[in-house]
């Protein structure tokens, strides 16, 4: 069991989101894989992944890569057991150039509570590092909206 468990309400779907936020902010990908399925089917830009052992490997790769990786997730809406959530990220490749990316995922969860499919849509911009505004994890009782730029 992985509560809060579908169906999702407002303020469970609300700590839904703010788990796999800090999840993914702790950059461990065995722990982020513990919130799928054995199975659950990935769709991430144009990759396509199928169970926790690939989701371990496509997360070792993406932080990698991704340095500085630092998070925010938002719940754009939920229904039953499926939610759509927008996200923004922020992160520096090997030359040191700063990127935000913008996404949208839309998630299912099984009656356990566990995600068993997660489709992925991100854009990259480069930025300046002035420009930044994710500097780690969201602090305690940070609800400050994503901004739409």
């Amino acid at each position: 069991m992985r509560p809060p468990l579908p169906p999702f309400d407002l303020d469970s779907a609300r700590i839904k989101v703010r788990a796999a936020e800090s999840a993914w902010n702790s950059r461990d990908p065995e722990t982020v894989a513990q919130a799928y399925t054995e199975d659950s089917v990935w769709r991430n830009r144009d990759e396509f992944v199928t169970g926790r052992a690939e989701i371990v490997d496509f997360l070792k790769r993406k932080w990698a890569r991704e340095n500085g990786y630092a998070l925010r997730k938002e719940l754009w809406g939920f229904r039953e057991n499926r939610m759509a959530v927008r996200f923004q990220y922020e992160w520096h490749d090997e030359s040191g150039q700063w990127h935000r990316s913008y996404g949208n995922e839309l998630w299912e969860f099984t009656p356990e509570g566990l995600m068993s499919r997660r489709e992925a849509s991100i854009n990259d911009i480069p930025i300046a590092e002035s420009e930044r505004r994710i500097f780690g994890p969201r602090p305690e009782g940070d609800d400050t909206p994503l901004p739409i730029e």
